[in-house]
């Protein structure tokens, strides 16, 4: 599972995830840091990434143009680097099950309390 995290993620979340993500990067490791969505996008499609974002503009591209790329858009707003290492290593097996579906292009992971992580699906 390829994840590249947006600019809006900490780098700091690549080492912390890369036992149940292998292969993903952060932006800036593949020379993208301040590139447009457009770039990223077309980073991401070109290498076979899934988009992880915690902007709403990734989710509305998959929207325009499908996928792939597909897109995981965490919506927990300004929180640690550990609360986003939190929410992604809790629903490991449903990102699994969403990159892998044929019917689905973007995963928004909300914020949801500690015991309870919500999830829908667009």
């Amino acid at each position: 599972m390829k994840l590249l995290l947006d600019e809006n993620l900490s780098p700091r979340l690549i080492p912390l995830i890369a036992g149940l993500y292998p292969e993903s990067r952060h932006v800036r490791d593949c020379g993208l840091k301040g590139a447009s969505d457009e770039q990223i996008w077309h980073y991401a499609l070109a290498n076979g990434f899934a988009i992880v974002s915690k902007d709403s503009d990734f989710s509305e591209r998959s929207v325009l143009l499908g996928c792939p790329p597909k897109v995981i858009w965490l919506r927990i707003g300004n929180c640690t680097t550990s609360r986003a290492e939190f929410v992604l290593t809790n629903v490991v097996s449903r990102i699994q099950e969403f990159l892998i579906s044929s019917n689905e292009r973007c995963l928004v992971l909300s914020h949801p309390p500690l015991s309870h992580l919500a999830q829908r699906r667009i």
